[in-house]
């Protein structure tokens, strides 16, 4: 866990909107994380890494990659001036949330993925003192 950053608290909230379970707990970051969007060619959402509590606290949008099947995970979208998309993932052995990937996406991604119900618009009311 000393390679670990800790950069927030899953929302039970995204469950009943994704239809999922996973238990509410911190979410950490790899301190090799910049080294593996440099190696994957995702350099340039270096400068929204900072902003990961930011996205995992206020998500434009959020889903599940229906191509990890058998493992917990879900995708948060936050528009910036570029959309960034970060996956969270379980680590089922250590029983722990961790960013897995961190990367832009294009509109039409976006757009696209709305449609097909893979992304949904995450809203907070804040009217709960009606």
């Amino acid at each position: 866990m000393s390679k670990l950053v800790s950069v927030g608290t899953y929302k039970s909230e995204f469950n009943s909107i994704l239809g999922i379970n996973i238990e509410s707990k911190e979410i950490y970051r790899s301190k090799g994380l910049p080294a593996h969007m440099l190696k994957s060619k995702h350099a340039n959402c270096l400068k929204y890494i900072d902003y990961i509590p930011d996205i995992i606290d206020n998500p434009d949008y959020i889903g599940t990659n229906p191509n990890e099947t058998g493992t917990d995970s879900i995708e948060l979208v936050k528009r910036y001036k570029d959309n960034v998309l970060i996956g969270i993932k379980l680590d089922k052995d250590k029983d722990y949330l961790y960013v897995s990937t961190m990367h832009d996406v294009q509109e039409s991604k976006i757009k696209r993925r709305l449609h097909s119900g893979r992304l949904k618009k995450f809203i907070v009311d804040n009217n709960d003192n009606k």
